[in-house]
């Protein structure tokens, strides 16, 4: 069996490994270089949790599954390539802050859950209820206006550069090829069914093609309007802080006042903006001024750390804020997109869904169909289109964690 994937980022590239592994000849074709777009602009968070809550949906159990998946996929990946990926179970902390007219109040005041009583946001006995004094004492940095916190332990972080590395290297070495600056132009069909995709240099034709563009899913040409998969690109920005000399350094994630701080290797990365800008990546100074007022609120400490870098990235999202996983109504077509803010979370659990799809034929799941948006392009209210209109840096996740409080 032979298929190709277009795209190298860590959905392409997971995808492409979980298929080699199984004796299939796989051909990933790559606009820059693998990893190029969103996976390794993220901050490589792995934070089912903090992402999105205690939510009952499709989305947040494939996010559970997926971070259950993640301590074997980063052990397998770093045995078979040699590489070390920085997996590390740091924890999450869901700091709620204080607004101003609440900052004189105690901390056990009716419009809050009181630490060490059941939170009904919470779900499973590894999710922790802090006070302000427990969530100050595990980061000291942290505002005054702290009104408590939620603490799972056991969400972690992964080195994205290292995992793209690590990613090409298992994939190769399975027997995969990847092409890198060969752009996927245009699809080929007949009758239905897919029979080639054309680069500048060739047309590729396999058994089955996997479109896992990340942000650019939707840009191909040669698809009927039912097949083309409705992506839409959100452009985040972050920011890297450097530390001043013997400063020290916050242990954990900390989500909280609409950003997240993520440490990693000496600097903490402060993530992450939300704007519809269509495909423009320029960095705004607008957003530069959001995201330091905004970490240092969070801890007035970073009003003195300085700017290391600054970058931004496009975010492939659906109309309806779920990722769009499965066949297309097009014969041999496959879509691994739309996965948002979660691409790093997920890679492990799309690599598990699509592979079972192309090589034993498994059922779609529903809520992540491709075909369920049949070639309509019109955004449901609530969805991540609108929320990136209505509220830019806005963690919906974090906010219904903090409802408890």
């Amino acid at each position: 069996m032979k298929v190709v994937i277009i795209g190298a980022g860590v959905a392409g590239l997971g995808i492409g490994w979980k298929l080699a592994q199984a004796g299939v000849s796989v051909s990933i074709l790559e606009r820059a270089s693998a990893g190029s777009g969103a996976t390794t602009a993220s901050a490589g968070m792995i934070a089912a949790a903090a992402e999105l809550g205690a939510a009952d949906s499709p989305e947040a159990a494939f996010a559970r599954r997926a971070s259950a998946l993640w301590p074997t996929f980063a052990a397998e990946m770093e045995a078979q390539s040699d590489v070390a990926v920085g997996y590390h179970e740091c924890g999450s902390l869901m700091v709620a802050l204080l607004s101003a007219r609440h900052q004189h109040e105690s901390p056990h005041s009716d419009h809050r859950a009181k630490p060490g009583q059941p939170n009904p946001h919470a779900q499973g006995a590894d999710i922790a209820m802090l006070d302000p004094a427990q969530t100050r004492a595990m980061e000291p940095m942290l505002a005054e206006n702290v009104a408590g916190a939620l603490w799972a332990p056991h969400e972690a972080t992964i080195d994205t550069h290292a995992v793209v590395r690590a990613l090409s290297a298992a994939f190769l070495r399975a027997g995969g090829k990847i092409l890198p600056n060969e752009t996927a132009i245009r699809f080929e069909s007949e009758n239905g069914k897919m029979t080639g995709v054309r680069t500048p240099f060739a047309t590729h034709r396999a058994d089955a093609y996997v479109l896992a563009a990340g942000a650019w899913t939707a840009r191909l040409e040669g698809l009927p309007r039912e097949a083309v998969p409705p992506v839409i690109p959100v452009k985040g920005e972050i920011l890297v802080l450097a530390p001043p000399a013997g400063a020290a350094m916050p242990e954990h994630v900390v989500w909280g006042n609409d950003i997240y701080l993520v440490p990693r290797a000496g600097r903490l990365l402060v993530g992450a903006t939300t704007e519809l800008a269509g495909y423009d990546t320029s960095r705004s100074r607008e957003a530069f001024r959001w995201l330091c007022r905004r970490s240092s609120g969070l801890m007035p400490v970073l009003e003195r750390w300085d700017v290391a870098e600054h970058w931004s990235s496009l975010r492939p999202a659906s109309p309806d804020g779920m990722p769009i996983i499965g066949r297309t109504a097009v014969e041999g077509l496959y879509v691994a997109s739309g996965q948002y803010r979660n691409g790093i979370l997920f890679a492990p659990a799309v690599a598990e869904v699509m592979s079972r799809l192309i090589l034993e034929r498994a059922a779609d799941v529903p809520a992540f169909d491709p075909r369920r948006f049949d070639g309509s392009r019109v955004y449901a209210a609530g969805s991540v289109v609108e929320t990136a209109h209505r509220a830019p840096g806005t963690d919906a996740g974090v906010q219904e964690w903090h409802a408890g409080f």
